[in-house]
């Protein structure tokens, strides 16, 4: 903290890093509607829209661990500039793809380009602060994030009543320039020279392995990845849940779909002062643990028959409320001893947290039957393994500051 007991950073900063890191609500939520007309339009199976989410996963997954690399090769602005350049052409192509082959393809090198946006901000983050300062800032970053798929999915809806699927791809490549423009004219570049790492490709192998096998970063990456395991569990099953069992209209499920994306901004913005008075450690046991409770009670409820739309929305919302408290905090301490590269740990946590996550996702689709069970089951199963992960983080004092911060004098 600076002066005054002010951060060293400009009050700007979070919205702009919240607006980057949208990029992955805003290319995958605003476009799922439009899988069956892009299917028609290509007189393509159903189903092979489906294609298009494969490759950007599979390009996220690849493009995360070449973008951290980067990123502490060279700095934080000269990746994240390449990469959303990328993104926005690649949007370009999407929106002018011939065939869905090449949507597939575009869709790729948008994911490759789109992920120096997921994992700069959380670099940034790192170099420019740390405890529950970093805590604070990564809260800041999901108020903005929350945002985007709350809007996304509507949006898309909108476009597709105006236009064809094409100008939801428009949209992304201006979204990807604007992000461009604001990152040249605003962003300062946080990693000073004399802090960049010269890697050739062995050794860049190398520290990877060798962030992997840092406890600490490995335990706070899994409880990550498994809170994000359950959200796509809840993301997938939601549908069926409230619309296929409780038989709401799609309007109807659209203000409980938001209702429950609300309460995880409004909970992410509660960790602040969480971590303050209990410090990020506690905070993450105590979150971790009233999340294994309510996940079980979910499961009891779908298991018995007895949850109606009341009860299975106000447990739904109070998890990924408690989500909200997890997700900055263990990626916090998750960097807290990588500063010298955080930009590759960043990389190796998001590629592993999105690759976890989603593979909830396939696994709701290969076990739905129509009631709430499976995504109350693999919910259930993420909270365990969150609370595994959390059982053997270490405890131990370290430059995180991973303990309860005092009250600052009036």
């Amino acid at each position: 903290m600076s002066g005054a007991g002010r951060p060293p950073y400009a009050a700007w900063l979070p919205l702009l890093l919240g607006f980057l890191q949208a990029v992955g609500p805003m290319s995958i939520d605003m476009y799922l509607p439009a899988f069956p007309n892009i299917e028609a339009e290509f007189h393509a199976a159903p189903g092979a829209a489906q294609l298009t989410l494969a490759t950007w996963i599979l390009g996220l997954s690849f493009g995360q661990l070449l973008t951290g690399a980067l990123a502490d090769r060279f700095g934080r602005r000269l990746p994240l500039l390449c990469g959303t350049a990328v993104y926005t052409f690649a949007s370009i192509g999407c929106a002018t793809a011939p065939s869905i082959g090449w949507l597939a393809v575009w869709r790729f090198m948008a994911a490759i380009g789109g992920s120096a946006s997921m994992i700069v901000p959380r670099a940034v983050v790192r170099d420019i602060s740390e405890g529950h300062e970093a805590a604070r800032l990564m809260s800041r970053l999901i108020l903005i994030l929350g945002v985007a798929p709350i809007l996304a999915p509507s949006l898309g809806g909108l476009v597709l009543q105006m236009a064809s699927w094409r100008g939801i791809f428009w949209i992304t490549a201006a979204y990807g320039l604007i992000g461009l423009l604001l990152s040249a004219w605003l962003l300062p570049d946080t990693l000073e020279p004399v802090r960049r790492v010269h890697l050739r490709l062995a050794n860049m192998l190398a520290r990877y392995g060798q962030i992997l096998r840092e406890r600490g970063f490995l335990t706070h990456t899994l409880m990550l990845a498994s809170a994000s395991f359950a959200l796509f569990a809840y993301l997938g099953g939601s549908p069926t849940t409230f619309i296929g069992t409780y038989h709401l209209t799609p309007g109807r499920f659209a203000i409980v779909f938001g209702a429950v994306a609300a309460t995880y901004v409004l909970f992410s913005q509660g960790n602040v002062y969480a971590t303050r008075r209990l410090g990020l450690d506690l905070t993450l046991r105590v979150a971790s643990s009233l999340y294994l409770v309510l996940a079980a009670l979910l499961l009891g409820l779908t298991l018995s028959g007895r949850g109606n739309v009341l009860s299975m929305a106000v447990v739904l919302a109070l998890t990924q409320g408690l989500t909200g408290f997890i997700s900055p905090t263990a990626t916090v301490g998750a960097l807290a001893h990588h500063a010298a590269h955080a930009g590759s740990a960043s990389a190796v946590m998001g590629t592993l947290q999105f690759l976890i996550g989603c593979s909830s996702g396939f696994l709701i689709a290969w076990l739905t039957n129509g009631t709430p069970v499976p995504m109350a089951g693999l919910m259930a199963a993420g909270a365990c393994s969150m609370k595994l992960a959390d059982l053997c983080r270490p405890r131990r004092p370290g430059p995180s500051a991973l303990h309860p911060i005092a009250p600052r004098p009036p």
